[in-house]
């Protein structure tokens, strides 16, 4: 088992040119896979309910199975456990799940109820980026999550900063140096979650979490549904950080509410959108995350 410690940006499609073409990658030869990850479940959605994703990956050449767990997050940056297999064909390892601690509460029946409930298909194009302090994947993934019906699919169109080795805060220096040339957001919502959602299951707002956190899951959710009401949280959530007596959470949190018209979605952001949502990010994830360390 290794913990996973990344940061997730949201793009426009139009902003996607702009990544191979920052200076931080441009020198750097990107490697290309297609991917297409199934992911599991059973039918009253256990894993769901406890904040888990397990799927197969198919890049080609090998399938991989992978299990996460809840983990913590706060601005898009997450930090979960991970767990992952080689598999000799497209069929889950039912035995290795059932000896992880973590699945100790599903019996062998329930196990054996697991079945494909979504699946994603996406081009990722990967750059490593490494300093004398740390080493950093930066992924940028474009496709779809789909069930299976045409009208049941969303589009993947985003940046995952993985950390390998080093402290959490690097990924948030690559993140502020990207949002100097590339219009981007913070995204709290995985690709699992995401695929939930779009099997039918509403979306909802994490319950007892932090403002900042539900302010991204609501954009995320407005991006996908296009549902404006969810606009109305995230500027209730922002409305909360604008209240703070810390000033430099206040500061960026007033001004990012300035510039969302409550009357349209604020997709796709400008540059100055996404620097002070990186600005809350440090301020308010960055001191907790800093304190960690990551040998890969």
């Amino acid at each position: 088992m290794a913990d996973e410690i990344e940061l997730k940006l949201a793009l426009a499609k139009e902003a996607v040119a702009r990544v191979s073409s920052h200076s931080l990658l441009a020198k750097t030869e990107a490697v290309c896979q297609q991917l297409r990850n199934t992911y599991f479940d059973t039918p009253d959605g256990i894993l769901e309910a406890n904040g888990s994703a397990l799927r197969i990956r198919h890049d080609g050449k090998r399938y991989i199975q992978t299990l996460k767990t809840r983990g913590h997050s706060e601005g898009g940056l997450s930090r979960r456990g991970e767990w992952e297999w080689q598999l000799a064909a497209p069929e889950l390892n039912l035995n290795a799940l059932a000896e992880l601690p973590v699945m100790a509460s599903l019996g062998t029946s329930q196990l054996s109820q697991l079945g494909a409930i979504f699946t994603t298909d996406f081009q990722r194009n990967t750059w490593r980026l490494d300093t004398p302090e740390s080493q950093i994947e930066v992924a940028l993934d474009q496709g779809e999550i789909h069930t299976g019906s045409t009208a049941h699919r969303v589009t993947i169109c985003e940046l995952e900063l993985e950390l390998k080795s080093g402290s959490a805060n690097a990924l948030l220096d690559i993140a502020d140096t990207l949002a100097q040339h590339i219009p981007l957001r913070p995204s709290d919502t995985s690709k699992a979650a995401r695929g939930n959602f779009l099997r039918g299951h509403p979306w909802q707002l994490p319950p007892h979490s932090a403002p900042l956190q539900r302010a991204l899951v609501a954009l995320d959710a407005l991006n996908d549904t296009e549902q404006l009401h969810w606009l109305a949280h995230a500027r209730q959530s922002l409305g909360t950080l604008a209240e703070s007596t810390d000033q430099y959470v206040r500061q960026p949190a007033s001004m990012l509410l300035e510039r969302i018209d409550p009357a349209s979605p604020p997709l796709p952001w400008d540059l100055h959108c996404g620097q002070l949502a990186l600005r809350l990010v440090r301020q308010i994830a960055g001191q907790r995350h800093n304190c960690h360390t990551h040998q890969g």
